[in-house]
């Protein structure tokens, strides 16, 4: 894994990054993370679409035929070893989603190492032919905070307290 030096949001006057007591600060986040692609069939590829993209397109390994209402996992050839604190997170393609084909939102942890699959329900109405090479969801790189939990009896009060599920758009 290569990392930079400077922050990403103050630059090279950042106090937190310089103080070194926040180092899982989000402005102390490397600028470049190596990310190791094993491809799976000479077809398999990851792709951006533009260079502002923020994730790579997952293609579709083979051709396909989901019935409407089905719930499908589709390989797409790519297995990847991702370094310590980050995780891959699947995520649907707003032309898919259009269409009624709805994409599980999933999360490929830096232990894991075996072939990725996306998995598709088709809502559609209708049966959905799906092509190889097809760009069927979107993998998108982050970083993992992982916190120290403690068990308490109480939480403390806000605003909102235990409202969710829309509550704060009724307020």
């Amino acid at each position: 894994m290569t990392t930079t030096s400077t922050c990403r949001v103050y630059g090279s006057d950042c106090p937190i990054c310089k103080s070194g007591t926040l180092q899982d600060m989000p402005c102390n986040t490397p600028t470049q993370v190596e990310i190791k692609v094993k491809l799976l069939s000479p077809n398999a590829t990851l792709t951006r679409a533009t260079a502002g993209a923020s994730g790579f397109d997952l293609h579709l390994h083979d051709p396909a035929f989901i019935m409407a209402g089905e719930v499908r996992t589709l390989p797409v050839g790519v297995a990847l070893e991702i370094p310590p604190g980050y995780e891959g997170q699947i995520r649907p393609r707003s032309g898919l989603s259009r269409m009624g084909v709805n994409v599980a939102f999933g999360t490929i942890d830096s232990d894991y190492r075996g072939a990725i699959g996306v998995i598709v329900t088709n809502n559609s109405g209708g049966p959905l032919r799906c092509d190889a090479g097809m760009r069927i969801a979107q993998l998108v790189f982050v970083p993992v905070v992982i916190p120290t939990l403690t068990i308490v009896y109480e939480l403390g009060t806000t605003d909102r307290g235990s409202g969710g599920f829309g509550k704060s758009a009724q307020d």
